[in-house]
């Protein structure tokens, strides 16, 4: 007979270890200003001997996957459609050809590249999107091979660097180009990686452009649950002509976003429930990351090269360019 306690009994120590190096990783950040996501993947690398050990092994596995897709999954009550609307559906939906275009810009140039597999992918949803959320997300329905883990490791690495340096770097560009509060609200929301980035230079900037560039910023967020479903049936498709068993294309974490969406937006969850739901959330993935770090070993990164780095500039060169022009000439 099926035990749900004697199967989840093995994984507590893992799970808590996972939790340890996440909170150690949120007081690093609170004290002194670092990125959590990036403290608690540096910090989980620190440990990876503790991967292989018989106690740790399995619950950092479940950290690392399961705790993840939990962690996106609940990344859908931060938005509402209503919210996505201010600046109208036309530079809406430039902004959606950038973010596929980047997208593409990545699988394409990974290839010419031979990086490994699907970095490329990784690293142009992770510009084009949300950094180092969207580097999750997708990562939860990439087939596992010996080079998931380490692809996820280096974009994440590399999109905090970027995300922080334009923090700083892109309202500079926006005052030199002579761009007005909403303008700039728009570019810094279309072009900075991560979201606590975005809100740092926006309201930097002024309150009102904080609150522009944060819809922006939360429109290309909600393009990762379309974005995530097509790659999801399409590397279903992959394992199925692979196998003869072909298995549910969707996962379920990518339809509870979507249903956390809705029902945001249709004010069915209270204020102080969205709040909840979007802290378990954040410290979701701040765990899922730490033991996907803990997974990684670091002598390994090194055979990744120049290459990715590479590819991770120009997709955020061309980004910042597009999106100085979009704010420019149709805001």
């Amino acid at each position: 007979m099926y035990n749900p306690a004697r199967t989840f009994t093995p994984k507590i120590p893992g799970i808590m270890l996972a939790m340890v190096m996440g909170l150690s990783a949120a007081f690093i950040s609170e004290h002194y200003g670092a990125p959590v996501m990036l403290m608690a993947l540096l910090l989980g690398m620190s440990f990876n001997f503790m991967a292989d050990a018989e106690k740790t092994g399995e619950g950092l596995e479940f950290s690392a996957s399961t705790v993840l897709r939990i962690g996106v999954a609940l990344l859908g009550v931060r938005i509402t459609i209503s919210s996505l609307t201010d600046f109208g559906w036309p530079i809406l939906m430039l902004t959606a050809c950038l973010v596929l275009a980047v997208i593409s810009i990545g699988v394409i140039a990974g290839r010419l590249l031979k990086l490994p597999e699907n970095m490329g992918l990784l690293a142009g949803c992770a510009v084009a999107i949300c950094g180092a959320s969207a580097t999750a997300a997708v990562a939860a329905v990439l087939p596992k091979n010996q080079n998931t883990n380490r692809s996820v490791v280096f974009t994440i690495v590399g999109i905090t660097a970027m995300s922080t340096t334009a923090m700083i770097v892109y309202p500079m560009i926006a005052n030199w180009i002579g761009l007005d509060e909403r303008q700039t609200g728009y570019f810094l929301g279309a072009t900075i990686h991560d979201v606590a980035q975005v809100v740092g230079a926006g309201y930097g900037v002024s309150e009102y452009t904080g609150d522009n560039s944060t819809v922006v910023k939360l429109f290309r967020v909600a393009l990762l649950a379309p974005i995530v479903f097509v790659l999801a049936i399409i590397f279903s498709r992959k394992e199925a002509g692979k196998s003869a068993v072909s298995r549910f294309p969707i996962p379920p974490f990518l339809l509870v976003f979507i249903a956390l969406m809705m029902m945001n937006t249709m004010g069915w969850i209270p204020v102080a429930v969205v709040e909840l739901i979007a802290n378990v959330s954040r410290w979701c993935l701040v765990f899922a990351i730490a033991a996907i770090g803990m997974r990684t070993q670091l002598n390994k990164l090194k055979e990744v090269g120049m290459a990715p780095l590479v590819l991770l500039l120009v997709e955020t060169v061309v980004m910042a360019v597009c999106g100085a022009l979009l704010a420019y000439y149709f805001i």
